[in-house]
Order: C-alpha cells, then structure tokens, then sequence
C-alpha cells in the first residue's frame, strides 16, 4: 500500500470517529515521511477530537514548521488553545491565521503555487472587445 493509500485510510477511520486508530495509521505515514503535511495536521485534529489537548497542540505546531504561513494550522492552533483554556495564544494565532488569508488572497490568478502543476488555474486571457457596441438610448438622436 502506498502512502496516499494509508493516509487516505487513516482519514476513513478519523472520519468514522475511531480516531485512536487513525492516530496509529497517521503516526505509520509519519514515520515513512516526516514532512507529510497533511498526515501531520490529520494527527493534531485526531488528538483535538479526543480532548488531548497538550498533544494536539505539539502537532499543530510541528505543522506549523512545515508550513509557518498556512492559515489552516493557525486555525487550528487557535482551537486547540482556546479548547485548553489559553484565550492569549488563542487569539495570537487566530490573527495569524487572518494574516495568512490576506496574504493568500493577494496571490494572483494563475500564480504558480505549491502543488500538482495541472491543478493550477488558466492566466487570464485578453479581454475580448464586443464586434458591435449597444445602442446608447441615453443620448438624443439628431432631429430628421
């Protein structure tokens, strides 16, 4: 079985709620590949959902290593402190998290991202001139 074959299994079993065994099939694709950014956020939400806590903020922030600017491990982080009682860290990383959607939305169209290169949106093309403009009925039409 290949690695995205156990990750997607593991988020089968973290989807059905039997979220100890998706920490064991999350911390097999871990230990294959460390950096497995997905595996690692899947992790800190599996521990977050058993009320762990503690754990789950380690993992978020072992995600937030992978990638520091990503607004989903902010997001997270925000969760698990205000879950566990920190309302300062909470916020700290809830502004991060608003931060790094800013900064996501001011990527332009069509700029080459992370990821699978055939998944990349299309440049924009010209923009096509109309063959013939509209009537403008605003305007007075000369006397006959």
């Amino acid at each position: 079985m290949n690695l995205q074959d156990q990750y997607d299994d593991a988020m089968f079993d973290f989807s059905t709620g039997d979220y100890d065994l998706a920490i064991a099939k999350l911390n097999a694709v871990l230990a294959q590949e460390g950096s497995h950014f997905d595996a690692r956020l899947a992790l800190g939400m599996a521990h977050y959902r058993k009320g762990d806590y503690p754990v789950a903020i380690a993992e978020g922030h072992k995600a937030e290593q992978l990638r520091p600017d990503e607004q989903l491990v902010h997001t997270n982080l925000s969760l698990f402190y205000m879950k566990a009682g920190d309302k300062s860290l909470a916020e700290h990383h809830g502004m991060r998290a608003r931060v790094a959607s800013w900064k996501a939305d001011k990527t332009p169209p069509g700029a080459a991202q992370s990821g699978d290169p055939d998944l990349q949106l299309a440049p924009p093309g010209p923009a096509a001139m109309p063959a013939k403009f509209p009537e403008m009925p605003w305007k007075k039409k000369p006397a006959p």
